[in-house]
């Protein structure tokens, strides 16, 4: 042990300014201006924004509760069954209830088909619909857009629940602004004592996602609202065709009404509490599912979205690239980035990675302290403070190398197509297509 020391001081002490930027430009020229510099420049206009606001706000929210419009929560969902209490619950407890509730069950093989009709007997539902036949979530959430009657359309999956006053903050913006064409919900991850698993994904959902979500909405480049919790006017659905297949349909959905000029925004304050994956498998597969979406929509599908024309929009370029650029090339980057070291000079580590471990933790701490502004509940956040010693590890490594991985999958094997998440019929339809 005394020797790993010793070999750890002497290399830390033979370094100077030169080879610490030749060698971790990567942390100090992308990730620190990035995380915490831009990151919090922009939350601070957000919230001084919000303040100075506040009366254009309350406005905001009298003309909805004047004209109160009739919104359909639409539910689809595949062998949910047992998550749909939950959702009934905190549907009933909502402060805007002029609603209906439209239940999907895409072919499932559990309970959902009995326990839906039994919800909409007793009136805790408007329509249950079923499809015999399996055809994927966005053919159940375009079944279900299609028996909707409300003004704005409520998306949110079988395995959520919302805050009390979550559809209420999700509907004032569409009269506080302009041409908003959908809405992106908060995420809060409900089961983050189950598991290890989800204890990190509480913290990244609560640290990295909604802080992100935050900034992009703010410079006008927020891309993907959550299959989890959206809110669209029901006439913007009809006008981009509804869903199209999936994996990665609610950033693709976005990307639609993104291209049609009409504002995306992302709401910190309509929480949505949302099932986690527990093990680390199950939450290998999610992401990889999630990460193949970058490649298969805004480098294939999309590409349009590059290319100067008439209907081309500086903010939809900026949001592409900022998704590219952050999480393909950079990805990309950092493995040759690693492997450079590693051949070229080895002995650099040795000392690099506990320092730059150290750089991440203060990196992430001050995250964590920043979310404590953002998060509803601080007592439950803050017992968590524990944990964040592992999130360097488990965004800087573990994700970023199952994000890698999806990447390469997709851009050489099109694996999206292969994925059991959505039926192959479907699937192979799509492709077809170029969907």
């Amino acid at each position: 042990m005394g020797s790993v020391w010793g070999s750890f001081f002497s290399h830390l002490g033979a370094w100077d300014w030169e080879t610490i930027l030749h060698w971790g430009w990567y942390v100090f020229i992308i990730d620190i201006p990035r995380f915490l510099i831009l990151e919090g420049i922009v939350l601070f206009a957000n919230f001084r924004d919000r303040f100075f606001t506040r009366d254009e706000w309350k406005e905001a929210h009298k003309k909805l509760l004047k004209e109160e419009p009739l919104v359909t929560i639409l539910v689809p969902g595949h062998n949910e069954g047992k998550h749909l209490y939950k959702l009934i619950v905190s549907l009933k407890d909502q402060t805007y209830q002029n609603f209906e509730t439209v239940i999907v069950d895409d072919g499932s093989t559990d309970d959902t088909a009995v326990i839906g009709r039994y919800f909409e007997k007793t009136g805790a539902v408007t329509k249950f619909l079923r499809s015999e036949v399996r055809g994927g979530k966005a053919s159940a959430a375009n079944l279900g857009l299609k028996y909707s009657k409300g003004k704005f359309i409520v998306h949110i999956d079988a395995d959520s629940s919302l805050a009390h006053d979550a559809i209420e903050k999700a509907l004032i913006p569409f009269y506080r602004y302009p041409s908003v064409g959908g809405l992106g919900g908060n995420l809060v991850v409900r089961n983050e004592e189950d598991s290890l698993t989800t204890t990190m994904q509480y913290l990244e959902y609560q640290q990295s996602i909604c802080t992100s979500r935050i900034v992009l909405s703010k410079l006008g480049i927020y891309k993907i609202i959550s299959g989890a919790f959206g809110v669209f006017p029901k006439e913007v659905l009809t006008r981009v065709g509804g869903w199209d297949v999936g994996p990665g349909l609610d950033g693709d959905i976005t990307v639609k009404i993104r291209k049609l000029g009409y504002r995306i925004l992302f709401e910190e304050r309509a929480v949505c509490k949302t099932h986690a994956p527990v093990t680390w498998r199950a939450l290998v597969k999610q992401r990889i599912r999630w990460s193949r979406s970058l490649i298969r929509f805004r480098v294939r599908k999309h590409h349009d979205i590059w290319i100067p024309n008439k209907n081309f929009r500086w903010s939809n370029f900026f949001s592409f690239f900022e998704n590219v650029f952050f999480g393909l090339v950079l990805d990309i980057t950092w493995i040759f980035y690693m492997l450079r070291i590693v051949i070229e000079n080895p002995d650099f580590l040795i000392a690099w990675i506990p320092i730059k471990y150290l750089i991440y933790l203060c990196l992430y701490f001050g995250q964590f302290m920043i979310s404590v502004k953002i998060v509803n509940d601080r007592k439950k956040f803050f017992s968590k403070i524990l944990y964040v010693p592992l999130y360097p590890i488990y965004m800087g490594g573990f994700m970023r190398i199952v994000r890698t991985i999806a990447y390469i999958d997709e851009f050489f094997f099109y694996d999206s197509y292969h994925d059991s998440w959505n039926p192959q019929k479907t699937s192979k339809k799509a492709r077809e297509y170029g969907a």
